[in-house]
């Protein structure tokens, strides 16, 4: 069953990943319930046939000298009525749209009105706006030659906000652009294109699936694609609190291969850098990581440019560095730092920008990448310039880039059977609220020193503390056997996790291989090895998978107990909103 499941979602994954999607749109979940067993439109060779005749003449017409405008209407009216086998009683076109279908922008003197809309039959309910432009006419550009200078998407989506209709399907011949802009929620565009109906016909399976007649009129209100979207709204909540489980645990990792690396140099690299900095430079690295999977995502880095992609290019980085670690292993590229060398140039790049005759990017500025911010993360002392004095970066392997990489590409979905899966994360589906959320649940953490051994508690996701080793063991008492019930009701207080399953883990016995990796987080302390053992089954792991031994001395990332304690986990709106905005916008 796990397999089969698997299977399906991997098929639902594919088709997605051929989209062009920025904003909310079907979830997996949704998805694996409308349609289980991969059961999208059959592939129709007679269909695909004739769609192939139909775009033939209709590109060679528009691609022509004297483009043909009824020749471009008669291919959007083949799409609606052949692909998605709209009936003619439904399809509403010029003065046959009802005359309140429009919006009167009045400060551009524009009123905005659908070329076409597709009615229920029985209410006669406006159900799909659809507005065609010339072939020409980008679909995220402003309109040449009209007052309000705004793009066709944007003016759909204020026309659907007008009118009360939730879906809008906009084109230009080929690239179709279907738009769901629930009313006061975030709009998601997204978007097919004609060329890849005809090379990769999953696209086309896909189109016809969820966007034919059937599935706007014959089926029941909670199948259609309305329905179906609002469903996957609803779930993009536990997608938002997720990423920002990935990210903290991401963040984590960070602080203590930065703290390691401290360690390892006699304390000189962290010499004059508090926690509080630290914890602040981590999360500035994770928020820059963001800035450049939106940018590149959104084409507003040259991502195409072999150099670029080869040398600076943060998206393609994580396949890179997986494919090394798959064939070497993790523990070997353990033993390289390049990765990090690189997210430090191209901090430059973006900050400074390029002038090259191979390679051009414009100067960005801006706090987020000012090199000189946090100047250790380069092994600079403060106050030095990243102009004239030569860095010298943190020794960060890449192992621990490639986790902070797949912590924010790759989201670990619940699959049927309660298995989780990694799935691609796009950026460009992603919006303002849902970044904010995630940087707020990092400002409600904190970077603290240990002052005696701390041990990683595993528990629920949002309840996974750092507990010292003291306060079990006089909890604990001299009879473990018994499991107290002071410990009991403790460790159920801290975890969040049944009494029952406490008990199975203060029972489980380690293998040898656990005891081997628990001596080794303990730096080879024999007597702290045997305090903590009999707490071996209660301890998570890290990214690694090693235990979450911290011993005194070193930085570690905890909830903070302020925010905590007043429950103000949303009051830093102010320091949230600057920072996403500029994080998403060009």
């Amino acid at each position: 069953m796990g397999t089969r499941s698997n299977s399906v979602a991997q098929h639902h994954a594919e088709w997605l990943s051929l989209l062009e999607i920025s904003g909310p749109f079907l979830s997996l979940e949704v998805l694996l319930e409308h349609f289980p067993q991969m059961n999208l439109e059959e592939d129709d060779p007679d269909l695909r046939r004739r769609l192939r005749l139909a775009y033939d003449e209709w590109q060679d017409n528009q691609l022509g000298l004297q483009p043909d405008p009824a020749i471009h209407r008669a291919w959007l009216h083949f799409v609606l009525t052949e692909l998605l086998a709209m009936p003619a009683e439904v399809l509403r076109f010029d003065a046959a749209i009802p005359g309140c279908i429009k919006v009167t922008m009045a400060e551009q003197d524009e009123t905005l009105r659908p070329d076409l809309v597709v009615v229920d039959p029985d209410t006669q309910q406006p159900r799909l706006l659809v507005q065609l432009y010339p072939l020409g006419q980008r679909l995220d550009h402003a309109v040449a030659g009209r007052a309000w200078k705004a793009a066709p998407d944007t003016r759909m989506m204020e026309l659907l906000h007008a009118t009360d209709v939730r879906l809008g399907l906009v084109t230009n011949g080929e690239q179709w652009l279907l738009v769901n802009a629930p009313r006061n929620e975030t709009t998601g565009l997204i978007a097919w294109y004609a060329q890849l109906w005809l090379e990769e016909p999953l696209t086309l399976r896909a189109w016809i699936s969820l966007l034919n007649a059937y599935r706007f009129f014959g089926v029941p209100d909670d199948a259609t694609l309305v329905a179906m979207l609002q469903r996957s709204a609803d779930d993009q909540a536990e997608v938002t609190d997720q990423l920002g489980y990935q990210v903290r645990r991401a963040v984590e990792q960070l602080v203590h291969a930065i703290d390691v690396a401290d360690r390892d140099a006699g304390n000189r690299l962290l010499a004059n850098v508090d926690e509080a900095t630290l914890y602040e430079a981590a999360i500035t690295v994770m928020m820059r990581l963001v800035f450049l999977f939106c940018a590149e995502e959104r084409d507003l880095f040259p991502l195409a440019d072999e150099l670029y992609s080869a040398y600076y290019a943060a998206t393609p980085m994580r396949a890179q560095l997986r494919a090394a670690a798959d064939e070497y292993g993790e523990e070997v590229i353990e033993r390289r730092t390049d990765a990090w060398h690189r997210l430090l140039a191209t901090t430059r790049a973006i900050y400074g920008g390029i002038q090259h005759e191979d390679l051009r990017l414009p100067a960005y500025g801006s706090d987020l990448f000012d090199p000189d911010r946090f100047a250790f993360l380069e092994g600079r002392r403060p106050g030095t310039h990243w102009t004239d004095t030569p860095a010298q970066p943190l020794p960060i392997n890449n192992r621990t880039v490639l986790h902070l990489l797949e912590s924010l590409q790759l989201l670990q979905v619940k699959a049927p059977g309660g298995e989780r899966q990694a799935r691609r994360l796009s950026f460009r589906a992603l919006d303002i609220e849902q970044i904010g959320h995630v940087y707020e649940g990092l400002l409600d953490h904190q970077a603290v020193r240990a002052g005696a051994p701390i041990l990683g508690l595993a528990g629920t996701k949002d309840r996974e503390p750092e507990t010292p080793l003291h306060e079990l063991e006089e909890r604990a008492g001299a009879n473990m056997t018994d499991a107290p019930a002071a410990l009991m009701a403790y460790l159920k207080e801290e975890t969040g996790r049944s009494p029952s399953a406490l008990r199975r883990a203060l029972e489980s016995v380690p293998d040898a291989a656990w005891q081997a990796q628990l001596l080794a987080a303990c730096s080879g302390d024999e007597e702290l090895y045997r305090r903590i053992l009999p707490y071996a089954g209660l301890i998570r792991t890290d990214d690694f998978d090693r235990p979450m031994v911290i011993l005194p001395g070193s930085v570690y990332v905890t909830a903070g107990a302020d925010r905590r304690s007043t429950g103000a986990h949303y009051t830093q709106r102010v320091l949230t909103e600057p920072i996403v905005q500029h994080t998403l916008e060009p």
